[in-house]
């Protein structure tokens, strides 16, 4: 069974086109108009082993917030469309990442329950002239819910002693976790039989 999904959004802000394959070889097409945000999508495509396409056009003239966040609801949209009734998954998946001196752990629960909890220290402003590093919790919030899945993001460890936390890396090491713990859970079981991985019998 095909694992994709196409999502057009148009907004008056933005215009997002997203388009996912579960099951790919981790290749990405990504032009959002924000550099490091390609950055961090494209450890989603490389990491979750997804095929990604994302197209964004946004009022960058204003700032980057409406580009990034509209392109994280879409990219909810199409992965919770491309997992269609879920039956066969691991349906958890877990993640902890080093990169260099940062270390991240992610988990996640394809629960249908959304709920993000996200937790990271102060970081500079600005990663380039446009990634504003507080949407980085908000960029998980929008994809968390749209995709209604349970995640938890938390950074175990930031900097050298006598350091500061390096943000690039601090940002980067979150996405990695986050596209690994993905991909666990997106995994089909073949001890599960087709099955929902739910007592309850519904995701």
């Amino acid at each position: 069974m095909s694992r994709t999904a196409r999502i057009e959004r148009v907004t008056n802000e933005t215009k997002v086109l997203i388009e996912i394959d579960l099951d790919g070889t981790g290749q990405g097409d990504l032009s959002t108009g924000v550099g490091f945000y390609d950055h961090m999508l494209n450890q989603l495509a490389k990491h979750g082993g997804f095929d990604l396409t994302v197209r964004c056009e946004g009022d960058l003239e204003i700032d980057s917030h409406h580009t990034m966040e509209d392109t994280a609801i879409a990219l909810g949209e199409a992965f919770a469309r491309a997992l269609g009734d879920k039956r066969g998954i691991r349906r958890y998946g877990s993640a902890t990442i080093p990169m260099d001196e940062v270390l991240v752990r992610a988990a996640v629960d394809l629960s249908g329950r959304p709920y993000v909890v996200h937790d990271e220290p102060l970081l500079t402003p600005y990663i380039g002239p446009v990634y504003a590093t507080s949407m980085t919790r908000h960029i998980f919030e929008a994809f968390g819910h749209a995709a209604k899945v349970t995640l938890h993001v938390d950074v175990l460890r930031a900097c050298r002693p006598g350091g500061h936390p390096d943000a690039h890396h601090v940002v980067e090491a979150q996405f990695k976790a986050f596209s690994r713990a993905l991909r666990e859970a997106v995994e089909i079981d073949p001890r599960n039989a087709g099955a929902l991985p739910s007592t309850k019998g519904v995701l």
